[in-house]
């Protein structure tokens, strides 16, 4: 069983910096991109970042120029360095790791940026 566990989330001032971390567990091969995304309430779910093999790094207008994605594809471990935090960033962070076709996805975990 493939399990992805995040970390990092909680409660920053607007302009603070955030780092979230998500690893994966279980028979898990050839992972070949890890993404976030985010959930606003009353809002949809959105791709924030995403990371392929090989490096190259996708991000969401919103938060280009402050968030930074990053993974170690062979430990499975991914991380989102989020800076000059905006009370619109604030939402449940979900990791994706996909893998031989499917995607795996963390919990959640909640990011509330305060005025």
């Amino acid at each position: 069983q493939v399990q992805l566990v995040e970390s990092g989330g909680g409660l920053v001032q607007a302009g603070g910096s955030l780092r979230l971390s998500c690893a994966a567990s279980g028979i898990m091969f050839g992972v070949n991109r890890m993404g976030w995304y985010r959930q606003a309430p009353g809002k949809q779910r959105e791709l924030a970042a995403e990371i392929i093999l090989g490096g190259s790094t996708n991000y969401a207008d919103s938060v280009k120029g402050r968030f930074t994605i990053s993974g170690d594809f062979a430990k499975k471990v991914m991380y989102l360095q989020m800076s000059s935090l905006k009370p619109e960033d604030t939402g449940v962070y979900y990791c994706t790791q996909r893998s031989r076709g499917s995607n795996y996805w963390g919990q959640g975990t909640q990011v509330t940026v305060s005025s």
